[in-house]
C-alpha cells in the first residue's frame, strides 16, 4: 500500500517513522514534510491546506491511504477532496472537524451525548463576557471558539489578563475551572467503531514546574503509571462512544482521530477538549510503544472495517518526548539556526532514543535548521518511566541548537512516583 501523510510536523514525522516501519507499506510520501521526514519519506510540495492540490498529488500516486495530520486541514476540508476522489483518508469531514474546529459545537454535541465536561458559556460580546466571567470566578478559563494551535487557551487569577484575552478572541467560552490531573486519549474511529489508544500525559507550560506561557506542548509521556486501570474503559463508555454515536446520529459521522482531553476532577471525568486529529506531543509517545502496525490500524479505520481488527498490541514499558524549542519561544521564536548532534544521537542512543523533526529545514548549503518554534521531539522508550526519560535527556545533551530551551522535569513525577511503587 503507498501512502500520503500530509503536514511537515514532529506528529507528522513520529507518523511516518512508524508507518515507515509497517511491512504493508511498500512506498511513503509527505507533503509538505521536513528535514527529518525526508529520511523516510519523499516530500511532495504541495500546500496542506489546497484540498484539490492534495487530492490530484494523492491520485498521482497511486495512493491506497492519505493521512491528515494538522487539525487546519481538516477543518479546511481536505479530508472531504481526497474521499471525492475514491481514496481511503484517515481524517474526518470538515463537518466532523468541527469538533475541534468550534468549542461551541463541541460543547453542543457533547451536551446532546450526555458527555461530561465544565460547566460553559459562550459568549459573543463584551457585556456577555463580564457576566461569564463574575459567574465562574477565578480561576478564570478563556478559550478562544476556533483553531488555536494550541495556545488559545488561557487560565488565570487575573482578572484583567483574562478579560483582555475573552475580548481577544472574537467569539469565546468561559467556562469553570477543572481540578485534578489531565489526561489525552486518543481513539481512532470508522464513524461507528472505537478502538482507544494509550493513555499519555502533556506539558503545556513552556518552563518547569509548569511555569510561563501555555504552548503547543513542551513534552509528553505513555504509560500512566498513576491512572486508574479502567479509565480507558470508563472513557470509552462515556465519552468516546457516545461523540461518535452522537455525531453519526446528526448525519456527519466522525472517522479517523478523535482525541479527548480530560481532567481527572474531585466530581469524577469530565472533558476539557476535543481535537480531530492526533495530538502533538502526545503522538511522539504513544506511537513509540505501538506495535500493531500503524497503516493496518489507520486503512481500517478509512474504509469502516476497524471492528475486524484484532486487539491492538503494545510494547512493554515506557516512552518520554521531550521537546526542544527556539530561542524566545512561544512569544518570538528564532528561526534559521543550525542544529548540531543530530548525527550523534542517532550514533549512540538509536534505536531507544531518536529525533523527531518539527520545526527544519535544510539550507541552501545542506544544513540541517530551525525553522518553527518547536524545533524536535526527542523520544526515547525504557522498561520503566525512569529509563525512559533518562535516555531521552541524554540525547537532548547531544544537541546543539543555539539558544534553545526545553523543560528538564518531563514524566519527573510519574517516574519518582513509580520507582517508589517498585521498591514497595
Amino acid at each position: 500500500m503507498k501512502v500520503l501523510v500530509i503536514g511537515g510536523g514532529a506528529r507528522e514525522h513520529a507518523l511516518c517513522r512508524s508507518l515507515s516501519l509497517d511491512p504493508g507499506v511498500t512506498a511513503l510520501h509527505c507533503a509538505p514534510g521536513n528535514a527529518g521526514i525526508a529520511e523516510v519519506a519523499t516530500l511532495h510540495p504541495v500546500d496542506p491546506l489546497d484540498g484539490a492540490a492534495v487530492a490530484a498529488l494523492a491520485s498521482g500516486l497511486d495512493a491506497g491511504l492519505v493521512v491528515v495530520g494538522p487539525e487546519a486541514p481538516l477543518v479546511a476540508g481536505v479530508a472531504d477532496a481526497v474521499r471525492a476522489r475514491g481514496i481511503a483518508v484517515f481524517g474526518p469531514s470538515a463537518e466532523a472537524a468541527r469538533l475541534e474546529g468550534s468549542k461551541a459545537f463541541a460543547k453542543e454535541v457533547m451536551a446532546a451525548a450526555g458527555v461530561p465536561t465544565a460547566r460553559s458559556y459562550v459568549c459573543t460580546n463584551e457585556a456577555e463576557v463580564d457576566v461569564a466571567l463574575d459567574a465562574f470566578g477565578p480561576p478564570y478559563v478563556v478559550k478562544d471558539d476556533g483553531l488555536a494551535a494550541g495556545k488559545g487557551v488561557v487560565v488565570t487569577d487575573d482578572l484583567a489578563t483574562a478579560r483582555a484575552h475573552a475580548l481577544s478572541c472574537g467569539d469565546v467560552i468561559i467556562e469553570e475551572f477543572l481540578d485534578g490531573p489531565e489526561v489525552s486519549l486518543f481513539a481512532v474511529t470508522d464513524g461507528e467503531h472505537v478502538v482507544p489508544l494509550q493513555p499519555a500525559q502533556d506539558f503545556k507550560r513552556a518552563y518547569d514546574a509548569d511555569e510561563g506561557p501555555n504552548t503547543g506542548g513542551m513534552g509528553a509521556y505513555s504509560p500512566l503509571p498513576w491512572a486508574d486501570p479502567k479509565l480507558v474503559a470508563e472513557t470509552e463508555r462515556t465519552v468516546l462512544q457516545p461523540t461518535v454515536d452522537e455525531l453519526r446520529r446528526r448525519g456527519t459521522p466522525f472517522s479517523g482521530l478523535l482525541y479527548a482531553g480530560l481532567a481527572l476532577t474531585s466530581r469524577g471525568l469530565r472533558v476539557i477538549e476535543f481535537n480531530a486529529r492526533f495530538g502533538d506531543p502526545e503522538t511522539q509517545a504513544v506511537l513509540a510503544r505501538l506495535k500493531t502496525p500503524l497503516g493496518v490500524l489507520l486503512h481500517a479505520a478509512a474504509t469502516g472495517t476497524l471492528a475486524e481488527l484484532p486487539p491492538l498490541r503494545w510494547s512493554d514499558g515506557a516512552a518520554v518526548t521531550v521537546v526542544v524549542a527556539a530561542h524566545d519561544y512561544p512569544a518570538s521564536p528564532r528561526t534559521g539556526d543550525p542544529i548540531e548532534g543530530l548525527d550523534a544521537v542517532l550514533a549512540k542512543d538509536a534505536p531507544k532514543a531518536y529525533v523527531l523533526h518539527a520545526g527544519t529545514r535544510r539550507d541552501a548549503e545542506g544544513h540541517i535548521v530551525s525553522a518553527g518554534g518547536r524545533v524536535l521531539s526527542v523520544t526515547a522508550t525504557g522498561s520503566d518511566l525512569a529509563k525512559a526519560r533518562a535516555r531521552a535527556y541524554a540525547a537532548v545533551e547531544r544537541i546543539d541548537l543555539a539558544g534553545s530551551q526545553h523543560r528538564t522535569d518531563i514524566a519527573e513525577q510519574a517516574a519518582a512516583d513509580e520507582r517508589a511503587t517498585q521498591l514497595q
